[in-house]
């Protein structure tokens, strides 16, 4: 198929190891901040291919990782009220929350629906007049469009019925944070369905401010492989700058009516990430405007006490500081069939792409 078996050529990838080893004369920490090139990286079996000097740490690139565990308690808060239905994506049921999971709500009689997209909750919010619907909005930038569709589309029909619960966030403001934490990072493989939206330039203030290279990457093992070479490249030659590996897809401007629809229903607010704590400027409140879609201020409701789970390093492991398997409970009490902590939820979260691809 086109686009997917070329990135896999055998003598590519092959020739592409050859001019890693060649190139990288230090010691040199990479990040990716992606969940999807979480999973590919160990999906492909990366690491087992670079020099011993050069380093990949997972950051906070799983939307479900980096999500508040006082989110999925407002969300269960939620739906346990009589006339809610929650709408969510699939991999967000089975965060543990406080004292339960929406899994254990819907399995309990809570009406909680997975979805495939925001405007299949709008078809529900029309289906059923008499309930109030709620769409749990998480994810980058590369979500938050589809969200901020929906809230206009609401609108535009005038349904009366149809909210979002907002944690959508921004990751620019993360990937600075674990600079200035000094979390050891030479350089970035910035997230290619992300940039998609964005465009590059929003990474333009990394090797500016911090010196540090930037290659924004796409999905397969020649993607992967091409751009950490350029991320070597760039560190080597002591010249940072921003790079598009992934350019089939990406451009410097990004997608500008996405950019607009966004900037229409959301504006920026401080905002939780796991392991990072509130970062300001890094989320997306829905606007004064749209304000009757916004669930947090329609549907008041009481929360109980967030709890964090002790034991669970999952914060450590979304900022490179630890591994999965650094983790006393990883592969024995955490597992995918009983997850601790959000890492290991999502197909895209560190524990369990380590769990799939480094124990199975």
């Amino acid at each position: 198929m086109k686009y997917i078996t070329e990135y896999r050529n055998k003598e590519l990838v092959n020739q592409l190891v050859k001019s890693i080893h060649a190139a990288s004369k230090q010691n040199i920490s990479l990040m990716e901040v992606c969940g999807g090139h979480t999973m590919a990286i160990h999906k492909f079996g990366i690491p087992a291919l670079l020099p011993e000097n050069i380093k990949l740490l997972s950051g906070p690139g799983c939307p479900v990782c980096v999500t508040d565990k006082k989110f999925i308690d407002h969300a269960i808060a939620l739906s346990r009220l009589q006339d809610v239905i929650i709408t969510t994506f699939g991999d967000l049921i089975r965060v543990p929350g406080s004292t339960s999971t929406l899994d254990r709500e819907k399995a309990a009689g809570a009406d909680i629906r997975i979805v495939y997209s925001s405007l299949d909750a709008l078809l529900i919010a029309q289906e059923n007049p008499q309930k109030k619907i709620i769409f749990l909005g998480i994810g980058f930038e590369t979500t938050a469009p589809g969200t901020a569709i929906a809230v206009v589309e609401a609108n535009k029909r005038g349904l009366k019925n149809f909210f979002v619960l907002s944690s959508h966030k921004i990751m620019p403001p993360a990937m600075a944070a674990l600079i200035d934490e000094g979390v050891t990072i030479n350089g970035y493989l910035a997230p290619g369905h992300v940039s998609t939206i964005t465009g590059s330039h929003i990474y333009n203030f990394i090797p500016q401010k911090f010196g540090l290279a930037v290659v924004v990457a796409g999905f397969e093992p020649l993607d992967i492989l091409t751009s950490i070479y350029l991320l070597i490249k760039q560190i080597e030659d002591k010249q940072p700058k921003v790079e598009i590996q992934y350019s089939r897809v990406v451009k410097p401007e990004g997608n500008l009516k996405a950019q607009q629809i966004l900037n229409e229903v959301f504006e920026l607010r401080p905002e939780w990430w796991r392991g990072l704590g509130v970062l300001q400027n890094s989320g997306y409140a829905i606007r004064q405007k749209y304000e009757q879609f916004d669930a947090e201020k329609q549907i008041p409701v009481e929360i109980e006490v967030t709890k964090e789970d002790k034991g669970c390093i999952c914060g450590n492991i979304l900022k490179g500081l630890k591994t999965p398997h650094d983790c006393k409970l990883f592969a024995k009490v955490c597992t995918p069939v009983n997850p601790i902590g959000a890492c290991m939820v999502s197909e895209e979260g560190a524990c369990y792409a380590h769990y799939r691809y480094n124990l199975l």
